[in-house]
């Protein structure tokens, strides 16, 4: 659940920002129930997975967390690819990353009421723990990485995760760097498609 990069990737747009945050919580049809321009970011949110997903980095990258973690591998380089992108220096300065935070809680309280009863609960936590900030220091992802482990049906601990993490941070550092580029031209032009 790479929270920072939804959010970041819906261009300071509000109604996509709220769509695209809140997409993992609105399961087949009831996407229609939103306004169209929620979801516009619902579906936005659905195209960042799937080539996040299929991209060569995120699979390579994937595979060091494979062993431990199986089916779930993607979803802990979620949390690293959102620890890469707030120190990503091209992205934000700590200042930027953090006004862009408080930001986007302000545009999920604006629209509470649309929230899913599961996204409300979280967003709870989200804010007053500054997640999206968070994302930035290790003892940040690693908090991520534990809350993973407590959603997770099959899962019991995210030590190895945190062992794993800094074993490879150089490797999946380089992935990152291969792999953003990528990812936010692709978005732009998504984007670009749905708000016309």
């Amino acid at each position: 659940m790479n929270f920072l990069a939804h959010a970041y990737l819906s261009f300071d747009d509000e109604a996509v920002l709220t769509g695209n945050l809140i997409s993992d919580f609105v399961k087949g049809n009831k996407q229609f129930e939103y306004p169209a321009a929620i979801r516009a970011g619902i579906q936005l949110h659905r195209s960042i997975d799937s080539f996040t997903d299929n991209h060569p980095a995120t699979l390579a990258a994937k595979q060091v967390f494979r062993n431990d973690y199986r089916l779930y591998s993607g979803a802990f380089m979620d949390v690293v690819y959102d620890y890469f992108l707030a120190n990503d220096p091209q992205e934000f300065s700590e200042k930027d990353l953090w006004t862009f935070a408080q930001r986007s809680y302000q545009v999920l309280d604006r629209n509470f009421e649309l929230l899913p009863k599961p996204f409300q609960q979280l967003f709870h936590y989200m804010k007053t723990q500054n997640w999206l900030y968070g994302y930035r220091t290790t003892s940040g992802i690693f908090k991520s990485f534990a809350g993973l482990v407590r959603r997770a049906q099959y899962l019991t601990d995210s030590h190895p995760a945190e062992r794993i993490f800094l074993a490879n941070k150089k490797f999946l550092q380089e992935q990152y760097d291969l792999f953003w580029k990528d990812l936010k031209s692709f978005t732009k032009q998504e984007f670009d498609k749905i708000i016309k």
